[in-house]
């Protein structure tokens, strides 16, 4: 069924106030995240970089699983069943999160086993950045429901600016693949902290936790939504590291971060923000993409056409490889906008499936592109990765967001 958000739900202000907080948010955390790797580039060599890359890469993967619609069902309940929800969504966070890191360490052996011991304990060392999320999960949907997204943005760029300067620090003192990995445990806890002060919340034993079924029902697609979207993001790494060898991954995974991750800081702050408007009926999906757009196309184009000369400045000698390959993935960060508002804006129809169905297409449709262009080269895969990209998200966004949508919408 459609999700809908209820007219006493509290908005502490409008949407281009809540998308800058979040962008700036998200800016500050990639600069960081670049000062990183310009650190990085410097002082660790390529087939280090690309065994830490590797890990992130199944890292991350695994992390779309969080992402599971929970949190979305606390955003968009009704006043009077509030608090049955958000019990019901602790109980869940707690177990999801136990059975996640189980399953990440049964991974991170297969991985040092089969693969890479380096790999394998990196990735084991990353499960324990949830030991410190399921208590405040609950808090942080609740904080956005009532919106206050900026200081909920303020919070998450907090912690990943703390883990970046800290990688920086670290990568002086023991320059190994660990420094891009342990600053993600050892600064959880401020999230935990800050997260639980700005919305405090305790569960009301008087209240029985709402029915498990609603939950699986919506979460189940969400969730493999998330886990596709996390595989088209990090995938492409762990088939070049195959294809191509660690050295590869390792001049590519430099190149991603200071191309592509830096262009997408807006749209990872437009997917924050979109659903929780959208779901008080404040604008329509397609005047906030084209708002989006409008934003996003000048500094994403401008950061492409500048490629050649600030790479060489940020890297350092010996990584000309990766100038092509930023230019190429700037520009995925415009299909990938108007996609963010087409995929909430079908959630709260009661419609991940469809959402699923392209998210799973362009996947392994990026999947087959990597296979076909990496006899070519990284520049080649990078184009390959930006056409595919391009078309397929922006075919499907268009058939969601125009006034008579191609896609017949249907309730479930």
């Amino acid at each position: 069924m459609p999700l809908h958000a209820t007219s006493s739900q509290k908005q502490t202000g409008g949407f281009m106030r809540h998308l800058m907080a979040y962008g700036a948010s998200e800016v500050v955390s990639k600069l960081s995240r670049l000062f990183v790797v310009v650190m990085v580039a410097r002082t660790l060599g390529v087939e280090q970089i690309g065994l830490a890359a590797a890990a992130l890469a199944v890292c991350d993967i695994l992390k779309g699983l969080t992402e599971n619609g929970i949190g979305q069902r606390i955003i968009a309940a009704k006043d009077d069943e509030l608090e049955s929800i958000c019990r019901r969504a602790h109980h869940l966070f707690w177990s999801f999160t136990g059975a996640l890191i189980l399953l990440q360490l049964l991974l991170a052996l297969g991985l040092a086993f089969w693969f890479h011991p380096v790999v394998g304990g990196l990735v084991a060392l990353g499960a324990l950045e949830y030991v410190f999320m399921p208590g405040g999960l609950v808090q942080a949907a609740l904080a956005m429901r009532e919106g206050k997204l900026s200081q909920t943005a303020g919070i998450a760029g907090a912690q990943i600016l703390s883990a970046n300067l800290l990688s920086v620090a670290l990568v002086l003192v023991v320059p190994s693949a660990l420094v891009l990995v342990l600053p993600r445990i050892l600064t959880a806890p401020l999230w935990l902290i800050a997260m639980r002060r700005l919305r405090p919340w305790a569960p009301d034993r008087s209240v029985s936790p709402s029915p498990v079924v609603p939950f699986v029902r919506y979460g189940v697609p969400v969730m493999g939504i998330e886990l596709v979207k996390a595989m088209r993001l990090h995938a492409d790494k762990l088939l070049v590291g195959i294809l191509l060898g660690a050295d590869g991954l390792g001049v590519y995974f430099m190149a991603f971060n200071a191309g592509l991750s830096l262009a997408t800081s807006f749209v990872a702050a437009f997917e924050k923000v979109v659903f929780p408007h959208l779901a008080t009926r404040n604008g329509s999906a397609l005047s906030m993409a084209l708002r989006g757009l409008g934003l996003i196309a000048p500094i994403v184009i401008l950061q492409a056409v500048c490629a050649p000369f600030y790479v060489p400045l940020l890297l350092g000698d010996g990584w000309d490889a990766a100038v092509p390959v930023v230019s190429i993935l700037c520009l995925c960060a415009l299909p990938l906008t108007l996609w963010s508002v087409a995929a909430a804006d079908l959630r709260l129809q009661g419609r991940p499936q469809v959402e699923f169905g392209v998210t799973l297409a362009v996947t392994c449709a990026l999947a087959v592109s990597a296979v076909l262009t990496a006899p070519h080269g990284l520049s080649a895969m990078a184009t390959g990765y930006a056409l595919t990209l391009t078309l397929i998200l922006s075919c499907a966004a268009i058939a969601q967001l125009s006034p008579t949508p191609i896609l017949q919408k249907q309730e479930v």
